[in-house]
């Protein structure tokens, strides 16, 4: 976990991450200790990669990583005794070394005469080879793809992660890692955890795109530092950085829905060591839409406004902070196209949905590296946040036989976190054995009121508030440690332990481990396995069927929800037509030891929600391969294979998971001109047959017969496109999404009869409004 995007701790993370980084003497007679070290920028104090480090009167050479750092060997018999640093913009530096033991080298060039625009036109390779994690990245490059007006929209070219709608009426949206909800990925901000509880169903909706710089995913077992909730793996976004930053970037976007986007991003340094951002994001969509003409709008009505804002400190002494703010407003509106929350207190026979959320998050990072021991550093990182959200559900008069008005369902919620975590970072003897160790403090208040509209005559006063007001408070201290032990040659082990005390589950244990072997230069092959741990919001994780007529019952006591992830994965560099090209196959088998279960299979007129039953089983096994070419220049290309097994027992038998997609078939080809002058690309996803839940007027399964008979749903493709013309300052995109106008035929089921047992929009599995067009201006300031 970096505590900040500052050179002197990314410097000491640099050393665990990089498979060059030694501290061990080789035995060979032929050649001694390599020479270690970093480059920097001398005027920004910020790591340099790309720098050319090289012998003097030789040809050997090493390039420093993304965070600096360099190793180079030295034969014993060399005469060289100066290193010489090249790097494009900066003053060329020549340094002497010892001859003798482990040196460790900083230098920190000064830029050079200022050059004019250069195009890079290399590609960053999407699976790192440094990393002990199995973790690919989508650049901010990746990111112009597609429209990615915000993050659910920013893994449209990307196989690794899916992203669903939940219902047909609440337009909230979720991710799947590895088969499983994004509930079980660790969602984190600039390695935060951020963005989860209560914030799940509509969280992919929180980030704009233009605020991205980079996302990080990982799969399976990621560090102990960011906690134990993490089960299926970790998706990090990295926002902006204030020190490098361009200066202004201002996005506007608009669909043929009616929806706009605005964006704004200013940067500015403000001295030599202060700089700051300020992100602004507002949506639009305000014009009321049924393609499909089921009487229901296809997208909610919505409006946000969302801003942040990041300061960074650097003290070029060792000292580095940063502070962030944030504030985001959103209202939806959705339903019948004749539904009018205004008219709430008016007879009116229409089904409507709203929801209003308002949130506060801000944190603070700060650490100190030892001068002259860059591997040494200590961090202190705070982080809350205020989430507050009020919805309700079929709102509006119901034709009763006493004509009585009332809102079907309300769910209201609120929830303050704070998290603290003091992390100290250095290493036994040499760098090739890091260690970390740490403190965190998590505090989650939770309170909820959860009204379905039904009144028990068998009811007291206090059995109804006891059912209706859902609150929990954790207050979670623990500890960490984690060891990476790494060889010169191809071998990186990390290992973590920790230990929480659980104010309401007790003492919590959570080991993991990550593997690296370089078999060769060019094959990596990486193990992970661990538990996970966390507590379920089951009405927030599930919250696609309150757009139906199911009625929840949620079991007394549900335990925390723990899993072991067993996996590992296959990557191999090689080169067509002498381009880079990448190949990638991993396995990942996650097993549950409890489990809380959504049943919808055993009546369907209710959602059963109850801890994982003694004796059942509920498991992913997910297997993915995907192959990354670039045959001619600008051209580059990728395929993926995707195949899921996800079950859990319901009612005493095994069955699939619903809405789970057990084949996925993911391509994408990009072509960019010189100087990407024009930019087009085109993504084909084929979906295989997924199992679906029975309507709620229906009988259900009848456990114990062939799974076959569930219902499923159709195979079916969807291609997506998008061109774009730059120009000096600023460039326009076009595109389109779901080229061929494919649509689920019935999204929601007795839409004529939204108050009827027959009404469900929640088994969503395809498109529900269709082709969409849509056009963005980008300009930007560097």
């Amino acid at each position: 976990m970096n505590l900040v995007s500052a050179p002197s701790l990314t410097a000491a993370l640099g050393l665990v991450l990089s498979a060059a980084a030694t501290a061990t003497a080789q035995s060979s007679a032929d050649v001694i200790a390599p020479v270690r070290g970093q480059v920097t920028d001398a005027a920004a104090a910020t790591p340099l990669p790309g720098a050319v480090v090289r012998w003097l009167g030789t040809t050997d050479a090493a390039t420093t990583n993304a965070t600096g750092q360099f190793s180079l060997a030295r034969p014993a018999r060399a005469e060289a005794s100066r290193l010489i640093i090249n790097a494009l913009g900066y003053r060329a530096d020549t340094v002497a070394v010892a001859a003798t033991g482990t040196p460790y080298v900083r230098v920190a060039l000064k830029p050079g005469t200022e050059l004019g625009e250069v195009k890079v036109e290399g590609r960053a390779v999407a699976y790192s080879a440094l990393t002990p994690t199995n973790t690919q990245v989508i650049t901010s490059r990746d990111l112009t793809k597609s429209a990615c007006c915000n993050l659910a929209e920013s893994f449209e070219t990307n196989a690794a992660v899916e992203v669903s709608t939940t219902d047909a009426v609440s337009g909230a949206k979720q991710i799947q890692l590895l088969g499983l909800d994004g509930a079980y990925s660790l969602l984190t901000v600039d390695n935060l955890p951020a963005l989860r509880g209560l914030a799940t169903p509509y969280r992919l909706g929180y980030l704009s795109g233009t605020w991205i710089e980079s996302i990080d995913i990982i799969k399976g077992m990621g560090s102990v530092v960011n906690g134990y909730e993490s089960i299926a793996g970790q998706v990090n976004i990295r926002l902006k950085e204030p020190d490098k930053a361009e200066r202004l970037l201002f996005n506007a976007y608009a669909n043929d829905l009616g929806k706009f986007d605005l964006n704004l991003n200013l940067a500015s340094p403000l001295s030599k060591k202060v700089s700051t951002t300020f992100l602004l994001h507002t949506d639009h969509l305000g014009r009321r839409v049924d393609r499909n003409n089921d009487g229901f709008m296809d997208l909610p009505l919505a409006t946000q406004y969302n801003v942040f804002n990041k300061w960074k400190y650097l003290s070029g002494k060792g000292l580095v902070s940063e502070v962030g703010l944030g504030a985001l407003r959103e209202t939806r509106e959705g339903g019948q196209l004749a539904f009018r929350p205004e008219n709430a207190d008016a007879y009116q026979r229409d089904y409507g949905f709203t929801a209003r959320t308002t949130r506060y998050t801000g944190y603070a990072k700060t650490s100190y590296t030892w001068p002259g021991r860059p591997y040494q550093s200590l961090g202190l990182l705070l982080s809350g946040t205020s989430h507050d959200f009020n919805s309700d559900y079929s709102y509006g008069r119901v034709l009763t036989p006493t004509s009585t008005q009332r809102t079907l369902r309300q769910y209201d919620g609120t929830q303050r976190t704070g998290l603290a975590t003091l992390l100290f970072q250095s290493v036994l003897g040499t760098t090739a054995h890091t260690y970390r160790l740490g403190l965190s403090y998590l505090h989650d208040d939770y309170r909820e009121f959860f009204s379905q509209g039904v009144a028990y005559a068998t009811d007291t006063p206090e059995q109804r508030y006891a059912r209706e007001h859902r609150n929990r408070l954790e207050n979670v201290p623990g500890a960490f440690a984690e060891y990476t032990y790494q060889n010169s040659h191809n071998l990186t082990l990390v290992g973590g332990l920790r230990l929480d005390r659980h104010n309401l589950y007790g003492w919590q244990l959570t080991p993991r481990l990550n593997v690296k072997y370089d078999a060769t230069k060019n094959t990596v092959l990486r193990l992970a396995a661990g538990t996970g741990f966390r507590v379920a919001n089951p009405i927030a994780e599930n919250s696609g069927a309150l757009l139906s007529s199911r009625e929840f019952l949620i079991a007394p006591n549900l335990r925390p929800e723990k899993a072991w992830n067993v996996g590992g994965s296959f990557t191999q560099y090689f080169t067509v037509a002498s381009r880079p090209a990448t190949f990638v196959a991993d396995y990942y088998h996650t097993e549950f030891q409890n489990q809380v279960v959504s049943d919808m299979y055993s009546s369907p007129n209710l959602l059963l929600i109850d801890n994982l039953a003694p004796g059942a089983r509920s498991f992913s096994r997910s297997f993915q391969t995907e192959v990354q070419v670039e045959p001619v220049k600008g051209l580059t290309a990728k395929a993926a294979y995707k195949y899921l097994d996800v079950q859990t027992t319901y009612g005493g038998e095994l069955l699939p998971r619903p809405l789970t997609v057990p084949h996925r078939v993911f391509f994408n080809v990009g072509y960019a001109t010189a100087f990407d002058k024009w930019r087009a690309d085109l993504t084909v996803q084929l979906y295989g047959r997924r199992p679906l839940a029975y309507n709620p007027s229906e009988p259900g399964h009848q456990h114990g017969t062939d799974e076959m008979q569930l219902p499923y749903a159709p195979r079916f493709a969807l291609l997506n496109t998008q061109v774009t013309r730059a120009f000096k300052r600023f460039e326009v995109y076009a595109g389109i999404e779901n080229l061929t106008n494919y649509r689920q035929p019935n999204p929601i089921d007795g839409a004529a009869a939204p108050f009827s047992p027959a009404f469900d929009a929640a088994m969503v599995w395809g498109p529900t409004y269709g082709r969409l067009t849509y056009a963005g201006l980008r300009f930007r300031l560097d």
